[in-house]
């Protein structure tokens, strides 16, 4: 039997749902052989937390598969290193600011350090990274650009300094609350500071006014400010991506507002209904039941399940693929016992492939390995079903493990090759070399225990001190002191 092309043929195959018409859509292109995808990145003021994660892990997947389908794919993911308000409708220091002021570091060194921590945490947990990660600040005139033709467009106004979109005039021709199903008339109203300032109620912000005390501020035709969140995203993501482009991406939360206003301000400029194809959003990690947020302390970095419960980054990734992007998952350390089993028991299987080769046999054994990587494809072509997907791959390991002939499976070789292609290529989990990371963790307990003697020694705990050269120097490690000025 002449072997499959299968990523050619499961091209036609993908579905999506999508959250603007709320089904499951057959994936096509814009482009057939072209992809563009935009996902909303970190705003970079503090390290990200797992729920955080769990969004960027989803869409590693959807830029992994559609690779391996073939497709030449851009994807573009921003990083807002821009501070906003974390309210427009109350006068109160954004996120960056704020931060800058708590740690004593200029804003844009707070970004950078930010920005660092993001990537090397994707990058622990095997994330690719995206074609294009453009910056908000490095986009401030197209964003001006935009604002002013939305002002031409009679689609938004300049009041004391300031700009806002204009949604009372935008329904006058297009439906807002598509993406959410939100309804403008029914949402929630109070009397805020800012509403005396803007026409509408719900108007919201394309560039803000700053006063005397913001730090991050740029020149504009109406004066010092800085950019509103919204127009950031719809800036770069048709810079890079085109007036019309594929998917749209980010968590659940982003819906509204921020989506809303991306798809507003796109068609009000270019006039386009169909400015996004396809947007996908993912649900929620919660913790103890709620959302993960650092603002209440409900929230769970990676070193804590790292470095504290002893878990490795694979592991948590291999949790996280368990569940359904689109369903909210409660984190449970349980969860994560039960998904290093999981994971052990895959990367067993694998290693048993990698050491057989095929055999000539008469074997006729039952096992069909074209319907299981027919049943494989089929699972991620809908809808991304990784659940499903890691389902079959426990299934055929569990054969893989109790079979002492596997080599003698007939078409053994199609079996090893796609059982790597799911695993590492499109899932993206890695195999941990336990003595590389054990180096790691010692090195990191080294490096930590001579900061505390350097304390102990500022603060002439010599008894302390001197335990701690000692028991380092019985491993091989000699420390010279210097003097410390008194």
């Amino acid at each position: 039997m002449e072997e499959k092309n299968y990523q050619k043929e499961n091209r036609n195959h993908l579905k999506i749902y999508n959250s603007l018409t709320e089904k499951k859509e057959l994936f096509y292109p814009i482009h057939k052989k072209y992809v563009g995808i935009y996902v909303c990145g970190p705003t970079v003021y503090n390290s990200l937390h797992l729920g955080n994660c769990r969004t960027f892990i989803s869409f590693d997947i959807v830029f992994r598969y559609l690779k391996h389908l073939g497709y030449k794919v851009r994807y573009v993911r921003n990083i807002t290193d821009v501070g906003h308000l974390e309210n427009e409708d109350f006068d109160i220091e954004d996120k960056i600011s704020k931060k800058s002021r708590i740690e004593g570091l200029e804003p844009m060194e707070i970004v950078q350090k930010y920005t660092i921590s993001f990537h090397n945490l994707l990058n622990v947990l095997n994330l690719l990274p995206p074609s294009i990660e453009p910056t908000a600040t490095g986009h401030i005139i197209e964003q001006i650009d935009m604002i002013q033709k939305l002002i031409q467009k009679k689609l938004a106004y300049e009041i004391n300094g300031s700009v806002y979109f204009n949604l009372t005039e935008y329904r006058k021709f297009h439906s807002y609350g598509r993406i959410s199903k939100n309804k403008v008339d029914q949402l929630f109203y109070k009397k805020l500071k800012f509403t005396e300032e803007k026409r509408g109620f719900h108007d919201f912000s394309l560039w803000k006014k700053a006063h005397s005390n913001h730090i991050m501020n740029w020149n504009s035709p109406w004066g010092k400010g800085f950019p509103g969140w919204h127009i950031e995203c719809t800036t770069m993501s048709t810079k890079y991506l085109g007036e019309t482009f594929d998917i749209h991406g980010g968590g659940i939360d982003l819906k509204f507002p921020h989506h809303e206003c991306e798809l507003a301000q796109a068609i009000g400029i270019y006039e386009k209904n169909d400015f996004v194809h396809y947007w996908m959003h993912t649900n929620m990690l919660t913790l103890n039941g709620k959302k993960m947020s650092k603002s209440t302390g409900n929230f769970l970095e990676l070193q804590d399940i790292t470095c504290n419960k002893n878990f490795f980054p694979s592991i948590f990734r291999f949790y996280i693929l368990q569940t359904h992007y689109r369903n909210i998952m409660n984190f449970s350390n349980k969860g994560l016992v039960e998904a290093e089993k999981g994971y052990h028991k895959i990367m067993k299987a694998i290693k048993i492939l990698k050491n057989s080769e095929p055999e000539i046999s008469e074997n006729c054994d039952t096992f069909n390995v074209y319907h299981w990587i027919d049943i494989c494809y089929k699972a991620i072509n809908d809808d991304f079903n990784i659940p499903l997907l890691i389902t079959h791959l426990f299934q055929v390991s569990t054969y893989i493990i109790n079979n002492n002939s596997i080599q003698n499976l007939p078409h053994f070789h199609l079996l090893k090759k796609y059982m790597i292609y799911f695993v590492f290529d499109i899932l993206g989990i890695q195999e941990i070399n336990y003595h590389e990371e054990n180096s790691k963790k010692f090195k990191t307990l080294i490096e930590k225990l001579i900061k505390i003697r350097i304390e102990a020694r500022k603060q002439k705990h010599w008894i302390i001190s001197d335990k701690i050269r000692k028991e380092l120097y019985h491993i091989g490690i000699s420390l010279h002191d210097k003097k410390f000025s008194s």
